[in-house]
């Protein structure tokens, strides 16, 4: 039995994970949420990590509040970098191997095409610095990592994109939509799959990885490809970057190639129309939503 434990089990991420281990009778996940286990806390963190036998840890835990990390730095520093810092040390000791999730926003979105794992990082905003400092501990400390680089998760637990556009059409009004930002819309229960995957098959391939789903969207596509799929009579208004209401600089190009990834865990990752598809099909058989 493969035993791992997952930090930030609150987040969306955590939540999939969570609900996907079932797939995976092989595997023992202990999740914890931030509450339970402050990553930031290095003396709790080693009584966990050296009184416990994990093999794995699959590090969700982040501070992800882009536009207060604008202004409060060092909150972001404190869990994304130092905090993460703390697990590597760890991890190393304990013999963990470490998981860990970062972000498209290590980079600077000004590439035409889409961003391969040896790419220069060059983040715009103190979130995307504090997602790269963690990651540069992790390489410096650890020999034994996969960082895995994902964007625009959504998924039907707690606040995302496609939740959001799932309540704006109870209210049948237009809905205004950026359409100069470009990325892939990722489902977050195809990436715990592809976690679980690494730590299942344990392939030994360490290093820094992309996962997203294929294809290429604007937000305002994404908004459109959900209400269409709902079938919704909710008009979609493209605008520009530039109309919202933040002081914070974001990628314009967040789209990660997957080709290593696919190439290494000889696996398909679904376009992003296949799984919003399959994901609106789930949502629709809850009552609860």
């Amino acid at each position: 039995m493969i035993r791992v434990l997952v930090t930030g089990r609150g987040g969306q991420l955590g939540h999939s994970l969570r609900q996907s281990l079932e797939e995976f009778p092989g595997i023992r996940g202990t999740f914890l949420t931030s509450d339970q286990l402050d990553i930031t806390n290095f003396r709790a963190l080693e009584d966990l990590l050296k009184g416990s036998k994990f093999d794995y840890c699959i590090n969700c835990a982040a501070y992800t509040k882009v536009e207060e990390a604008e202004k409060n730095p060092e909150i972001a520093f404190s869990v994304n970098a130092e905090g993460v810092k703390n697990l590597a040390l760890l991890c190393r000791q304990t013999g963990v191997v470490l998981i860990h999730i970062s972000t498209d926003y290590v980079f600077d979105g000004k590439k035409e095409d889409a961003y391969f794992p040896d790419d220069i990082p060059n983040p715009l905003n103190q979130y995307g610095k504090s997602k790269l400092l963690g990651e540069q501990y992790i390489s410096e400390i650890m020999k034994r990592f996969y960082i895995i680089r994902t964007s625009w998760l959504y998924s039907e637990f707690g606040n995302n994109f496609l939740m959001t556009m799932i309540k704006l059409d109870k209210k049948k009004e237009p809905v205004q939509v950026v359409s100069d930002q470009w990325g892939a819309p990722t489902y977050a229960g195809d990436v715990a799959a592809f976690l679980w995957g690494i730590v299942a098959v344990d392939k030994n391939d360490y290093g820094t990885y992309h996962y997203c789903n294929g294809g290429r969207a604007s937000w305002y596509e994404f908004a459109s490809a959900i209400f269409r799929q709902l079938g919704s009579p909710v008009s979609v208004i493209p605008i520009p970057s530039t109309s919202l209401r933040s002081t914070v600089n974001r990628p314009k190009n967040s789209l990660l190639s997957t080709v290593k990834t696919e190439l290494v865990f000889n696996i398909r990752i679904p376009a992003w129309e296949e799984s919003l598809l399959r994901e609106l099909g789930k949502i629709a058989g809850k009552t609860d939503v």
